[in-house]
């Protein structure tokens, strides 16, 4: 009787043992470890932000003067700044590809936005009526460019700065009376240039991300043709122009590489 109890006893302490370990060996199986996000694929997104533009446009007075009485270069030369602000929204799209085991991702992405970024000067006329004055009314509507992208990537939050090719679409008025007479004259631009920018982007989702981004924009100095329909008069004047922007935006990712 005591043998058949100590081998009862015995079965149940190994049977004990064996579940311990199995238990033992459950909790330290190792846990799956989450793919880090990937940034290769393509997306289409939107943007809203704000615009800040510094144009500097050169001899607005004696555009006037000369037009109406042809007196020449007889007032020095006049630079009027009007200093533009306002919102821009629009779109944006592009592809991105990350290196394999690597951090580092390039792309390319277009933008387009329209702007209402507006302001206006007055400027005496010094040969005029005493008192007359020229209002210098503008205004830039869109801006549009095309940049390759550089970034490093920390799993779903991306580092990136850009650079390329970038256009504005400009209008400008100047209008007033000289000597009691009426004029209005206008110009209507779609400048070339480049940008610059930096940003970060969030990948919140597999298909989705938010980013903020600052942009420069640098048009140099060129000479548009301002033209008074009315009075059949036009002239040249300079004009030299910069725009930075500031936006946040959310783009759905196509084709997402997690």
């Amino acid at each position: 009787m005591k043998k058949l109890l100590a081998a009862h006893l015995a079965a149940f302490a190994v049977a004990l043992a064996g579940s311990a370990s199995a238990a033992d060996l459950a909790v330290k199986a190792p846990l799956p470890v989450a793919a880090p996000f990937n940034w290769t694929g393509c997306y289409i997104g939107v943007h809203v932000g704000a615009g800040f533009a510094k144009k500097d446009i050169t001899d607005p007075v004696q555009l006037v003067q000369d037009s109406f009485n042809g007196l020449g270069s007889t007032v020095d030369v006049t630079t009027v700044s009007p200093a533009p602000r306002g919102a821009v929204i629009g779109g944006q799209g592009g592809c991105d590809y990350q290196f394999a085991s690597s951090p580092v991702v390039i792309g390319i992405q277009g933008d387009a936005a329209g702007a209402t970024l507006r302001s206006n000067r007055s400027v005496a006329l010094p040969l005029g009526n005493p008192g007359e004055t020229a209002i210098v009314d503008a205004k830039t509507e869109f801006l549009t460019s095309v940049t390759g992208r550089i970034g490093y990537a920390f799993d779903n939050v991306l580092l990136y700065g850009k650079a390329g090719a970038a256009m504005a679409g400009d209008k400008y008025e100047v209008s007033g009376t000289f000597t009691g007479l009426p004029f209005d004259f206008r110009g209507l631009e779609d400048r070339w240039g480049w940008t610059a920018g930096a940003g970060v982007d969030w990948a919140f989702d597999r298909h989705w991300s938010a980013n903020f981004e600052y942009d420069y924009y640098g048009f140099g100095t060129r000479t548009s043709t301002f033209a008074d329909q009315a009075n059949v008069f036009q002239g040249p004047v300079s004009v030299r122009q910069s725009i930075q922007v500031v936006k946040v935006g959310v783009n759905f990712h196509m084709w997402a590489g997690q």
